[in-house]
């Protein structure tokens, strides 16, 4: 298992999105240093041992509005 970042690191790869903490799947991957292919490929294949509230795909808009969080910083109003 690959040595976890600090908590600081990985607190700022938590974001609120829809009264929810979320973390990307691009981020998970990062911190068990694999690839996001693979990690979602095991998500796949496991899908019976993850809890249901675990996860959820996003819409293209909602990807969107995450997406512009990074450029400014600020989230739109829901």
């Amino acid at each position: 298992m690959p040595a976890i970042s600090s908590d600081r690191s990985i607190e700022r790869k938590i974001y609120d999105f829809q009264r929810q903490k979320v973390l990307l799947d691009s981020d998970l991957a990062e911190l068990y240093e694999v690839e996001t292919k693979a990690l979602n490929q095991a998500v796949t294949r496991n899908r019976h041992r993850i809890p249901e509230d675990f996860m959820f795909r996003l819409t293209k808009a909602e990807m969107d509005r995450l997406r512009s969080r990074f450029v400014t910083s600020k989230f739109p109003a829901n």
